[in-house]
């Protein structure tokens, strides 16, 4: 186990956009590290990529890649999580995996450390980040939670390029490029890659973000209903969501609805309650015009909210408006939060 000088680190998918904000929030939380091992696919391995001054060769993630290491940071995709996340577990390592493939397994912990840092102590050598969307949601939601319960909540969200990776942000840029001259935007990207027609995002709503279900909800809307579930241990809580793309390149916003359990407090009351949440800033001040907005989250942390008024025709229901850095709360800045939290709790398991 590592001793005092810091734990070996690996980061798998260190060349994708959250990878690479993986390593930024390293550096910044001066997580301690006494060794760092950068993995991506065989297409991006022999990249050169820069941690704290030093120069380190991105190498093909293998199942030996996990020898030694205490700590996996995953963001390579579903299918290279499923392959390569038991056989670092069988190695020693504690996989984190910011993929959607382990988050509704039953054995695996769905984690959110200002809301159910607790989870963690179940894990069995996988632990599960969130969606996005999701995350900045359940933080909001939290302290409400605690306070006043939930019966429902229903979410409409106002996402990012940025959260279909980088291709998707260089495909915005250059459709918006291409109107802007007079020119024909050419979709190849959005709103889903594989899917048989593809949208102009530039100027545009696309109210698709992933795969449609049989039911009528996208794979991305199931997902927050069921990780909200999971995260807040509330399987009777109802949630209903409709997730939309922007021409946003970075930082997701929501629209969300609330109906508390326990009396009607006032919106100050919950203004206050929010104010006190951990990871939470509130903005909320209509009079000056002030309120959270996509572009002023970005680079940070927190989950902002504001826009908090109650509903005119139901006294115990109110809306909000949440917004934060999806790579960063999102993603990249949870994720090491759960490595911290791993640590300090002293929850690395060989």
């Amino acid at each position: 186990m590592a001793n005092q000088t810091g734990y070996s680190v690996a980061v798998l998918g260190a060349t994708g956009a959250v990878g690479q904000q993986i390593l930024k929030t390293l550096e910044k939380r001066d997580f301690p590290i006494k060794e760092l091992k950068l993995l991506s696919s065989k297409r991006s391995a022999g990249k050169k990529l820069s941690f704290k001054g030093k120069d380190y060769i991105v190498e093909e993630a293998k199942p030996e890649s996990f020898e030694g290491i205490d700590i996996g940071l995953f963001s390579a995709g579903g299918s290279i999580s499923k392959q390569l996340a038991p056989e670092a577990v069988k190695r020693g390592t504690v996989v984190i995996d910011n993929t959607s493939a382990y988050r509704m397994d039953d054995n695996v912990p769905l984690v959110v450390p200002e809301v159910n840092e607790a989870a963690l102590e179940k894990h069995n050598g996988i632990i599960a980040n969130p969606n996005c969307s999701t995350i900045q949601m359940v933080v909001a939601l939290a302290p409400l939670r605690d306070k006043y319960g939930l019966k429902k909540v229903i979410v409409s969200t106002y996402q990012a390029v940025s959260g279909a990776g980088l291709s998707a942000v260089d495909e915005m840029k250059e459709q918006t490029q291409a109107v802007l001259n007079g020119q024909e935007a050419k979709p190849a990207i959005l709103p889903v890659g594989s899917e048989k027609k593809h949208y102009q995002i530039a100027f545009n709503a696309i109210p698709q973000i992933d795969t449609f279900e049989d039911n009528g909800y996208t794979f991305e809307e199931m997902k927050m209903i069921n990780e909200t579930k999971k995260i807040m241990n509330e399987e009777d809580l109802a949630v209903a969501a409709t997730c939309v793309r922007l021409p946003v390149e970075t930082g997701h916003s929501e629209s969300v609805y609330i109906e508390v359990e326990k009396g009607n407090p006032d919106v100050e009351d919950i203004k206050r309650t929010l104010a006190e949440g951990q990871g939470i800033t509130l903005k909320d001040n209509p009079s000056e015009q002030e309120y959270p907005m996509a572009v002023d989250s970005v680079g940070l942390p927190d989950v902002f909210v504001g826009r908090i008024r109650r509903d005119l025709d139901n006294n115990s229901a109110y809306h909000m408006w949440v917004v934060s850095d999806n790579l960063l709360k999102g993603a990249a800045y949870n994720t090491v939060q759960i490595a911290e939290s791993v640590v300090r709790l002293h929850l690395l398991k060989k």
